[in-house]
C-alpha cells in the first residue's frame, strides 16, 4: 500500500543488511512516520508487547522474523536452547492473536531436523519471508472475494455509495499488506465502485482514528470518523449497508475474537438486519478451540491505556494527558468474542463461507480430523 504515493509494507528486511528488520512504529501515526530497526529477539518481543506493531497478521510476521533474529545470536552448541527460549518469550508477548504462536511454531518446525547453524539460519530467514509474503497474498485474495459482496450491494443501490462500518484497524497496517477488513474496500475503490467508510475511533488505543482513517486518506477512500458508540444509531437510520471487521483468533466453529466492542457492533447489526462479515487469513484460525467465549484467552492490558491519551496539541507538540482521576480503578480488556450465530459470513483467502464448522472445514478440508488436536 502507499504512503505519500510510495509503496510500503509494514515489515521488511533492510536491503543493505538483512540481519536488521525494519518496521513502521505505529505508535507515532498519524502524526509522524517512524521506521524502527529490530536487531535482536528482545527488540521483537518489545515491539509486539508494546504495540509498535499490532494486528494479527503483522504480529505473526514479526514473530517469524523474531525467530530468525534469535538464531543470529546462537552457537552450534546452544542453538536449540536459544530457539526454545526465543519461542517462549515471543509467544508470551500477547496471548490472544492466533497468528503469533502459529508463526513461531512454523519456524520451529522448519528447523526441527538436522542441519548446521548456517543452514538453520537460512531456513528461518526464508520461512520468515514466506510467512510475510503469504500474509500479503492472502489479504489480496480476501479483497478479491470480499469485492463481490460490495459489488452486489452497489448494484442493488444502483451505484450509490456503499456505506461500510469498520471497527479498530484491520487494515494493511495490521498485516503485511492490503489488510483483511480493508482489503475488499480497497479492491472495490480501485474497481470504481463508490464506497464510504464509517471509521470507529476504537478506544482506548484509537486505532480507528489514528490508523484506519490515515490509511483511507492515503488511498483516497471517502470516510468519516465516528465515536465508538455511534454505530448503532447509524444502523437504525439506514446509513450502514455492511459491517466488515477483522479478527485476532477464530475458532473452527466460527466464534470470533476481535477488538473489544466488536460484539456490540454485531448485536446492533443483527437487530437492524445488516450483514456482518469477518475477514481473516487462514493463519488466524485456531483449530484446537471449539468454544470461543469459554476458551479463547482474552488479553488484559495496563490501565493507563484507558486513563491517558496521546495526541498532537494546538502548537503541534505530541503530548500525553490524563483523562481520568489518578486513583481510578481500571479494567482494560483488549478483545471480546462474537458468537458465530451473529456473523453473516467469513471472508478468507479461499472464499466466503458461513461461520460454522461444516462450512469452514469445507474450505479447509485438510483440517478435517484435526480440530481439537492441533494449533492454528
Amino acid at each position: 500500500m502507499k504512503i505519500n504515493n510510495i509503496d510500503y509494507r509494514t515489515i521488511w528486511p533492510d536491503p543493505a543488511n538483512p540481519k536488521i528488520i525494519r518496521i513502521i512504529d505505529q505508535r507515532h501515526l498519524p502524526h509522524r512516520l517512524v521506521i524502527e530497526e529490530l536487531k535482536n529477539v528482545e527488540d521483537f518481543a518489545k515491539a509486539i508487547s508494546e504495540m509498535h506493531v499490532r494486528g494479527a497478521g503483522l504480529i505473526g510476521a514479526t514473530a517469524g522474523f523474531g525467530m530468525y533474529s534469535a538464531i543470529l545470536c546462537a552457537t552450534r552448541d546452544n542453538v536449540d536452547e536459544v530457539l526454545r527460549t526465543a519461542a517462549k518469550k515471543l509467544i508470551a508477548t500477547r496471548p490472544t492473536a492466533a497468528n503469533l504462536a502459529w508463526a513461531v511454531n512454523r519456524q520451529l518446525a522448519a528447523v526441527s531436523g538436522d542441519g548446521d547453524l548456517a543452514d538453520k539460519s537460512a531456513v528461518l530467514f526464508e520461512t520468515a519471508i514466506r510467512i510475510a509474503d503469504e500474509d500479503a497474498d492472502f489479504c489480496r485474495r480476501i479483497g478479491e472475494h470480499g469485492l463481490e459482496i460490495i459489488r452486489e450491494i452497489s448494484t442493488r443501490k444502483k451505484g450509490e455509495p456503499v456505506n461500510i462500518l469498520t471497527h479498530c484497524n484491520a487494515g494493511w497496517l495490521a498485516f503485511v499488506d492490503y489488510g483483511s477488513a480493508t482489503a475488499p474496500i480497497y479492491a472495490a475503490h480501485r474497481a470504481g465502485i463508490k464506497v464510504h467508510v464509517w471509521v470507529d475511533e476504537t478506544r482506548p488505543w484509537l486505532q480507528g482514528a489514528k490508523l484506519t482513517a490515515w490509511e483511507l486518506k492515503e488511498e483516497g477512500v471517502p470516510h468519516t470518523l465516528i465515536a465508538d458508540n455511534t454505530g448503532g444509531h447509524l444502523m437504525q437510520h439506514k446509513q450502514v449497508d455492511l459491517v466488515i471487521v477483522g479478527t485476532d483468533r477464530t475458532t473452527y466453529t466460527g466464534d470470533v475474537a476481535n477488538k473489544i466492542g466488536t460484539y456490540l457492533k454485531a448485536l446492533a447489526a443483527r437487530d437492524n438486519n445488516i450483514p456482518f462479515y469477518v475477514a481473516l487469513p487462514s493463519s488466524t484460525f485456531d483449530w484446537r478451540i471449539r468454544d470461543g467465549i469459554g476458551e479463547i484467552p482474552i488479553e488484559e492490558r495496563p490501565g493507563d491505556e484507558i486513563k491517558f491519551v496521546t495526541g498532537r496539541n494546538a502548537s503541534g507538540r505530541i503530548e500525553t494527558v490524563a483523562i481520568a482521576p489518578p486513583a481510578t480503578k481500571t479494567a482494560n480488556y483488549a478483545f471480546d468474542v462474537t458468537p458465530a450465530r451473529l456473523i453473516t459470513g467469513l471472508i478468507t483467502e479461499r472464499g466466503v463461507c458461513q461461520a460454522a464448522e461444516p462450512e469452514i472445514l469445507g474450505l479447509y478440508p485438510e483440517k478435517r480430523g484435526t480440530p481439537g488436536k492441533q494449533g492454528g
